[in-house]
């Protein structure tokens, strides 16, 4: 091999890898940033284990194994109990999951918020940010709750979760609040699912200039996924039929 074409298999687009490196962890989710950089090293490419580790970080991934309670959150910081455990989920609008994840354009990184209906897989609200901040995730749920009224709603233990103004907009709707246990982002897997599904249907297809091109292309996403896209987990019905009443699960 040239001196040239191993620089090439060195130098990876920030993208390529971190698309590679979710469709690595997604497959094994108790794989940390060591164990990913090896793998991506024995299919042919070239990479630094810095490198891996720091576009982990920025995707918010994790190995998910059990560790022991070595530290606490700030004071100001106060996390809610996990509310979802032995709960059986037999209606929309008992539980809905919220979670943030990256997506990259050619002037940068952002950010989407998205809530989901568990029961139906329905999507119900997403906002897009240039920065994580908790404002975004509040317009997101103000989407949402135009189409209905969770009793839980339960997310990570990320500081937008866990700030207060994010606690007030559930509080003030009279919304149970649950947060998953650190190293269990598995307890959040439907919107994870989700998170998949756009990435690999829609947004690793697709090349966009700014957060307006993205928004559009991700609201025109939504529309498919909840009104036309066939769900495996509900039986090939469409999560709009489940979340409207229209057709029973099977």
């Amino acid at each position: 091999m040239s001196v040239t074409e191993r620089m090439a298999k060195w130098f990876v687009d920030d993208t390529v890898m971190m698309n590679r490196i979710y469709d690595i962890w997604y497959q094994n989710p108790t794989y940390g940033y060591r164990r990913i950089t090896q793998v991506i090293r024995r299919k042919g490419t070239l990479v630094n284990i810095k490198k891996v580790r720091r576009l982990m970080g920025l995707m918010r991934l994790k190995a998910i194994y059990p560790k022991p309670k070595t530290s606490c959150g700030s004071a100001n910081q106060e996390v809610a109990p996990y509310r979802l455990a032995n709960l059986e989920i037999t209606t929309v609008n008992q539980v809905w999951q919220v979670d943030i994840t990256y997506i990259r354009t050619r002037k940068g990184f952002v950010y989407l918020t998205a809530l989901i209906d568990v029961y139906s897989r329905y999507l119900l609200g997403f906002s897009v940010s240039n920065t994580l901040d908790t404002d975004s995730c509040i317009d997101a749920l103000n989407q949402a709750l135009q189409h209905g009224h969770p009793t839980i709603v339960n997310s990570d233990q990320g500081s937008q979760f866990t700030s207060q103004p994010w606690k007030n907009a559930l509080l003030e709707n009279q919304i149970d609040i649950s947060m998953t246990g650190k190293g269990r982002c598995i307890d959040n897997v439907y919107i994870e699912r989700f998170w998949r599904s756009l990435k690999h249907e829609k947004t690793k297809l697709c090349e966009f200039n700014d957060v307006h091109e993205l928004e559009n292309l991700i609201e025109d996403y939504v529309d498919h996924y909840n009104h036309q896209r066939p769900h495996q987990a509900l039986g090939g019905l469409v999560p709009a039929e489940v979340f409207n009443g229209e057709k029973k699960l099977p």
